[in-house]
């Protein structure tokens, strides 16, 4: 990054407009202009990520590849500029040629490439690899759609293409000369060399080509940049012009279809065997093309690939790249020649994972029947992996048979991914301290008895460069202007905040950066919903992926309540609420997708009821996604994180919220339990069953909600209106939900994410959020603390941890 130069800035904005729009700047439009700055901005990095991975190659250093079906990203310009330290000459200059940088920044789609906490971990990982100057690439899939763009239409989701690359993406290169060869289907045939060996050969198979997309992640200001490889697939044979000519039409683009699909969309619907198919396609795509890239980079540097481990390590993002295991296995066997010990000592001694859920049916598992079509070596490889294993499993517990039942790879049709992970991996960690405990004492308790060197703990973390210097820059700059700009890339160093709390201005300061903040989104939500609402009531924040165990429905039964509380008793003391919703349902989850229903549904009516005097206003944030997160953040008072204690594995909103001085309210769950240690349980709202208990029901059944149903009246009435007209005259709308809570279904327990038995104790909670922030200093003291104690919740501290614990990298020298 060389001195920012300003008219060498304006001279290549308009020689990119002029190049690619044959436009002067000044007809040029916004988006036009956004094309030209993002390609100048690009422009100026090029040299470092030359001299970056120069720097690698020449130094020899260590490599980890992190494997995720997701990265979501955001924005790239904004976060570029921040990184660059060059956003208050940029925005300068735009501002000299008659432009906003914040409306240039709002021509940029979010790229479509993830959608939950999952993915936005993986693009926050990636920021701090470069920031702290370790070797790295992400890989991942360049889907053309992403998951959907979410339109709420009659208070219903409604799904259509994300179509993010419409204008193309300025900050990508494509790099055919990496491409690599993807098979999927046949048969194997084994051949004896002429060594005696056997070798095997797949055969009659259909095939894609990968074809990288590199993507520059910028670390702040050090002229780092690692790389986002995410691969497309293109048809080897585009048209075969001999089976058109045949009239066999759909055969002459059979290559191309296969291609066009495998990137189109992410995570697609798998209700149906189609799209079990496809995902597992996506899955050994992306996985194959990228183990083949590192495998052949490594040996254009190395001569000897039985330490490839000393280079390289493969960090497996939940379950979904588990094929890794067997795709390396099968390289070394088949392509290098090696012995099965020989390559499993590399396999096992490279692959890492990380474990994201506790919940059972959310660790992948592929009908066998499927795998052995689609995959039919890898099946082979797995299959040998699974019948080593028994033996092992055998052989340490011999009079325990029911090890099988829980271990084995290979098990009732089905290949279960998460013990294939395990079994191929050196180390196995969860992602908070609580979801680790889980995991080695319940969910995978026999593995951790049988190898308790592989387990760890490491605590998500977050960028607070995107996440507070880029999306709250009033609050940024203030904390700047009190404690130095050290807590960019040391968010630790927030801790020399904490003498402020009890200074009366500093306290009048940070509260009224948040009451501009929450005009701020007020604006948005005028322009986008149409709704007007009030920056001086509590703004009450719950925006994540939207699943049942993360429990949308009982905060809005909650706020079912407070609405009849109100109707019942006009002149009750209230101070005014505003309920934030935001969040996408999967296509296929019908249950979820009513949840939003019923949310709009209830904001239809109680934001129109003129005799509550707005005192609750109801808001649902469409196609919630990183660039307006950036803005909810920054305006929260209240941070829900209300899931079923023992199913968040750890949640990275709640230290968004935290970073931005909102306060918890919430169940001891996932991270929620180390940022009460952080902040102090007197600065967070604590609600519900512990996990503990959550599992000792579980257990046993679970319990009778329709008991407290009975003995509740005001829980009653609540319920009720799921099915009694009050929000639709279609009275079996949500009928769904209410049999969820009351009836169970398809061997399904009653209520089985505990919103009945947290309600009550979910309702004091509530009660006494109103009543602590009517007492605006203690108030504003809480707030403060949080964003001073949020020092443990950076993913610089999750990184170093990861590195030191488990890739051991060097930092690079430039």
């Amino acid at each position: 990054m060389q001195e920012f130069d300003k008219k060498e800035f304006i001279k290549n904005v308009e020689e990119y407009i002029g190049v690619f729009f044959r436009r002067p700047i000044e007809d040029a439009t916004k988006q036009q202009v956004y094309q030209g700055v993002a390609y100048t901005v690009k422009n100026m990095i090029i040299d470092d990520w030359l001299e970056t991975h120069k720097a690698y190659e020449e130094q020899d250093l260590k490599t980890v590849y992190y494997l995720s079906m997701e990265f979501l990203v955001g924005r790239a310009l904004g976060n570029m500029i921040t990184n660059l330290k060059a956003d208050s000459s940029i925005r300068e200059v735009l501002e000299e040629l008659g432009y906003d940088l914040e409306n240039i920044e709002d021509e940029e789609p979010d790229a479509a490439l993830g959608n939950g906490g999952l993915g936005r971990l993986a693009a926050c990982f990636l920021d701090s690899l470069s920031t702290l100057g370790y070797p790295a690439y992400g890989c991942g899939i360049r889907y053309k759609y992403g998951m959907f763009e979410q339109r709420i239409e009659n208070g219903y989701q409604v799904e259509v293409p994300d179509n993010w690359l419409k204008n193309g993406n300025p900050f990508e290169i494509k790099r055919s000369e990496y491409a690599t060869t993807i098979k999927f289907g046949g048969y194997v045939r084994m051949i004896r060399d002429e060594f005696g060996n056997d070798r095997f050969i797949q055969e009659d198979y259909q095939s894609v080509r990968a074809i990288p997309y590199d993507m520059p992640i910028l670390g702040y200001g050090n002229h780092v940049v690692n790389t986002l490889r995410i691969w497309d697939a293109e048809a080897i044979d585009t048209f075969n012009l001999d089976s058109f000519d045949k009239g066999e039409y759909q055969k002459a683009v059979e290559q191309q279809n296969l291609a066009r699909t495998i990137c189109e969309v992410l995570y697609p619907n798998d209700n149906h065997i189609a799209g079990k198919e496809l995902r597992l396609k996506q899955q050994y795509f992306f996985v194959s093309a990228s183990i083949q890239r590192a495998v052949a980079k490594y040996m254009e540097a190395h001569e000897d690939i039985h330490k490839l481990y000393e280079k390289v390590v493969f960090q497996l993002n939940d379950t979904h790249p588990t094929v890794t295991v067997p795709e390396l296995m099968r390289i070394l066997l088949d392509d290098y020649y090696l012995g099965w010990e020989e390559a499993w000592e590399i396999t096992s001694k490279t692959c890492a994972y990380t474990n994201h859920t506790i919940m059972s049916e959310a660790l992948e598992k592929w009908p066998i029947d499927l795998f052995k079509k689609l995959l039919p070596r890898i099946y082979q490889i797995v299959e040998e992996i699974n019948r080593r294993f028994i033996m092992q499993i055998l052989s340490e517990y011999p009079s325990e048979a029911k090890k099988i039942e829980k271990m084995a790879i290979l098990y009732d049709g089905q290949v279960r991914m998460a013990n294939l992970a395990i079994v191929g991996s050196f180390s196995v960690n969860g992602v908070a301290k609580l979801h680790t405990e889980i995991l080695m004492k319940q969910e995978l308790k026999d593995f951790y008895e049988m190898f308790p060197w592989k387990f760890n703990n490491k605590t998500n973390g977050i960028t607070q460069r995107r996440f507070l210097l880029h999306g709250n820059p009033l609050l940024a700059s203030w904390i700047t202007g009190k404690i130095g700009d050290g807590w960019i890339t040391d968010l630790s160093q927030m801790e020399k905040l904490l003498p402020y709390i009890e200074d009366e201005q500093s306290r009048k300061e940070f509260m009224e950066i948040k009451y501009k903040n929450k005009v701020r989104l007020a604006a948005y939500i005028k322009e986008k919903n149409g709704i007007i609402v009030n920056p001086d009531s509590i703004f009450d924040v719950q925006v994540k992926r939207l699943h049942e165990y993360k429990r949308q429905l009982l905060n809005i039964l909650h706020v079912m309540y407070l609405y009849n509380q109100l109707k019942s008793n006009p002149e009750m003391e209230f101070y005014p609420r505003t309920f934030i919703f935001g969040a996408k349902a999967s296509a296929g989850y019908e249950r979820a997708k009513a949840i939003i229903k019923l949310i709009n549904s209830v904001a239809e009516v109680v934001n129109n009821d003129e005799t509550i005097q707005d005192k609750i206003k109801i808001i649902f944030i469409e196609n919630y996604r990183v660039s307006n997160a950036e803005i909810i953040f920054a305006a929260a008072d209240v941070s829900e994180q209300i899931s079923t204690a023992s199913k968040e594995a750890s949640g990275t909103g709640n230290m968004k919220f935290m970073l931005n001085g909102a306060l918890t309210l919430g169940t001891l769950d996932g991270a929620n339990v180390e940022i009460v240690e952080e902040a102090g349980a007197e600065n967070v709202f604590l609600f519900g069953l512990h996990s503990d208990e959550v599992i000792e029901y579980e257990q046993h059944g679970g319990y009778s909600p329709r008991e407290l149903y009975n003995s509740d009246k005001d829980m009653k009435r609540v319920v009720d209106q799921l099915v009694d007209g009050t929000y639709s005259t279609d009275k079996s709308l949500f009928a769904t939900l209410y049999d969820s809570l009351l009836a169970g279904r398809g061997g399904e327990p009653a209520d089985r994410y505990f919103i009945l038995k947290d309600f009550k104790s979910y309702l004091e909670a509530q009660k006494e959020v109103e009543k602590a922030y009517l007492k605006k200093e203690s108030w504003a003291r809480a707030a403060m603390r949080n964003t001073a104690k949020c020092g443990k919740f950076s993913s610089d501290r999750t990184i170093e941890e990861y590195v030191r614990d488990i890739w051991h990298l060097n930092k690079v020298h430039l």
